[in-house]
């Protein structure tokens, strides 16, 4: 990836495209089997000092989290500073959080064919074996851009896939294009604030939360140490049960009791 950001198709056919997506080769959650709101806590490319510093902050707390991983990107350097290391991919698998899959080249999906789609996705997953990381169970779309063939390539290998658009997942939701809420920004922390307090009034719901990089002087796509760690606070001072994306995967498509009796 280049010094320069990219950014996904903003045109009129771009958003149509990703709304008719949203049709397609849909996994609806359940929630049934969900008693309490859920937070995943997630980090996007990954940037080095997510690696470092947002770990550190997920650990102080007894929590963890989920790192999607292009590992094309591996020790370079960009706008969101240096990506993470194969040492540091090894380390974060061994302390508990999930390595997720991103593509191998933060391949932008929506404009992408399947067969380019599944080449890259395949190509991330054989790094990522090499480095000792098991399968990868879920998935981010990178720039958050997607289309139908690329839904139906990852409806085939993962358990959920996470788009940026904003919501909750709640019962009906499409997990192969599920919501997420970015700490980013100067408004993050405000916008992770809220979606905390609107997922508490809902017992059957999980919300994900992304960013970038974390440091002390941010990427527009990051936040600062300070910021996460009020968030990973308030959220559990909130009673939030903090999940990996796979995790809240597994418990979304879980049929509760009295549907588990009556199969």
């Amino acid at each position: 990836m280049s010094d320069l950001p990219y950014h996904a198709d903003k045109s009129l056919y771009g958003k149509l495209r990703r709304r008719f997506a949203k049709l397609a080769h849909t996994r609806p959650a359940s929630m049934a089997g969900v008693a309490r709101p859920m937070v995943t806590i997630s980090f996007d490319d990954a940037p080095s000092s997510s690696a470092r510093n947002g770990a550190a902050i997920l650990r102080s707390h007894g929590v963890s989290g989920t790192y999607f991983i292009s590992a094309g990107l591996m020790a370079q350097d960009s706008h969101l500073g240096a990506y993470t290391s194969a040492e540091e991919i090894r380390a974060l698998h061994g302390a508990g959080f999930e390595i997720a899959c991103h593509t191998y080249s933060h391949l932008d999906c929506g404009r992408a064919a399947a067969p380019e789609i599944e080449s890259d996705i395949e190509e991330n997953q054989i790094v990522l074996k090499n480095l000792g990381i098991p399968l990868p169970r879920t998935f981010a779309y990178p720039y958050g851009d997607v289309s139908t063939q690329a839904k139906a390539v990852v409806d085939k290998r993962y358990l959920a896939s996470r788009a940026l658009h904003h919501g909750l997942i709640v019962a009906g939701t499409d997990l192969n294009q599920a919501p997420g809420v970015g700490i980013e920004g100067k408004c993050g922390e405000q916008t992770a604030m809220e979606w905390l307090q609107r997922a508490n009034a809902m017992p059957h719901s999980w919300l994900v939360l992304y960013t970038h990089d974390v440091r002390k002087n941010p990427s527009d796509w990051g936040c600062t140490p300070e910021v996460l760690n009020r968030i990973v606070a308030r959220g559990l001072e909130l009673g939030f049960d903090f999940v990996t994306f796979a995790a809240g995967a597994q418990r979304s498509l879980m049929a509760g009791p009295s549907a588990s009796r009556a199969a």
